[in-house]
């Protein structure tokens, strides 16, 4: 299952972790998913959004 955000896209960025003495590790940051309950396309569906979404008002909940 894919780690992105179904209605604006967000996924997974890459990096590095840089410690004080500068030895670099690659590591990833992860959106704040959710599967939620919304309304796709006049139907309840289940989807994965990101809180940011959700705070937004981007999402319409199904009861």
């Amino acid at each position: 299952m894919s780690k992105v955000c179904e209605v604006c896209g967000k996924g997974v960025v890459v990096g590095m972790n840089v410690s004080h003495s500068h030895i670099r590790n690659k590591r990833t940051w992860e959106p704040n998913l959710q599967k939620v309950k919304a309304i796709v396309d006049g139907s309840p569906k289940r989807i994965r959004v990101c809180t940011t979404c959700l705070k937004s008002g981007k999402v319409q909940r199904a009861i």
